[in-house]
């Protein structure tokens, strides 16, 4: 029991340094992804401990804990409820209420109806689908007649884009910053009251041992939308499958070089992937928000099928409120550097990816 106590300390050691050694490999990248995981498991721990066999080095070990879980927890406490961030109330100059679900639907999920059940439960004014292939682009024109709005982006690769919406789409482009591959999609909409915003649709590769070895074709591509949104001059979401968790080095380097807010603080982690497994289930579906939009709900919806979860979030817009101007965050000049670095990095790596995948 003793040897295993040890053990267990010392992968925890393992998992909590592994992010901070600066290199894209998926190895030190994909430690970030189970912070949530590692805190809970430190805590079990340090109580496990006062059952076990003590020897010289037993409060050295239960004080190294508990450092690791003040370490790992003075970062998730900021996407929790405990952390104070002010709401903020619709007024007469706010926009109504939108709507929008965005959802990974998974490529080989055949159950087309449980998706399209979930929007006409839920009615949103837009959603996003990533993923979606030639067989759900098919599958999903029963909802065109109710989003007349659409932005579309076919592709067998498992990385196709759609976008539907009730809302006036009245510009929207694709873009593909760092692969030609790799879609993202800004549409420009407008709504009946005259409030215009854009919508972002990401949905970058993984680093992971089974796809892409390193994390650089992630970073360049959500460091290219964060800077395209710099030029924009309206109110700005980006959502999507960051494959990426909001506390990173690269999420942090995405909202400061964006200037935009993160809704989870304050708020909840929204974890969403995998859908089968509530333990082992992390936070890589992400949004971010300009000031001059405001976040009444956000959560996760019921599984359809896919191996994540859907977001859905409640919205408004008010751009002669700059209460939550002080929630921006600002790049400095060296991590400017950093992330033209990283754009230009995730140019350069050739990322190894067949036009079709297949699910065998």
């Amino acid at each position: 029991m003793l040897t295993f106590y040890y053990i267990f300390i010392s992968l925890l050691f393992i998992f909590t340094i592994l992010p901070k050694i600066p290199s894209s490999h998926w190895i030190f990248r994909v430690p970030d992804f189970g912070k949530i995981q590692i805190t809970y498991l430190t805590i079990i721990l340090f109580g496990v401990g006062f059952f076990v066999e003590k020897n010289q080095y037993f409060w050295y070990s239960q004080a190294f804990l508990l450092v690791l879980f003040v370490y790992h927890g003075i970062t998730l406490v900021k996407y929790t409820p405990l952390y104070p961030v002010k709401k903020h109330q619709r007024n007469s100059h706010s926009s109504q209420k939108i709507h929008f679900i965005s959802a990974n639907v998974y490529q080989f999920n055949t159950e087309f109806h449980r998706f399209i059940d979930l929007i006409n439960r839920n009615k949103p004014e837009m959603f996003l689908t990533m993923e979606s292939d030639n067989h759900w682009e098919n599958a999903l024109q029963v909802l065109e007649k109710d989003y007349p709005y659409q932005h579309k982006v076919t592709l067998e690769n498992t990385y196709g884009m759609h976008f539907y919406s009730k809302i006036k789409i009245e510009d929207s482009k694709t873009h593909f910053f760092v692969a030609d591959d790799i879609p993202s999609i800004e549409a420009h909409l407008k709504t009946e009251e005259g409030f215009e915003f854009v919508f972002f649709g990401v949905h970058p590769p993984p680093p992971s041992p089974t796809e892409e070895e390193t994390s650089k074709e992630r970073d360049g591509d959500i460091l290219s939308v964060a800077k395209r949104v710099t030029e924009i001059q309206k109110p700005v979401i980006v959502v999507g499958d960051f494959n990426n968790v909001a506390w990173s080095k690269s999420s942090i380097l995405f909202r400061k070089t964006s200037e935009l807010i993160d809704p989870r603080v304050g708020r909840a982690f929204v974890s969403t992937f995998h859908a089968k497994y509530r333990l082992f289930r992390f936070p890589i579906d992400l949004m971010f928000h300009s000031e001059d939009i405001f976040i009444e709900e956000l959560k996760t919806l019921e599984n359809f099928g896919s191996d994540h979860l859907p977001v859905y979030c409640e919205f408004f817009i008010d751009e002669k409120n700059d209460q939550q101007e002080e929630r921006i965050e600002t790049a400095n000049h060296k991590e400017k550097e950093e992330a033209e670095e990283m754009i230009q990095e995730g140019k350069e790596e050739d990322g190894e990816r067949d036009a079709v995948v297949t699910e065998d």
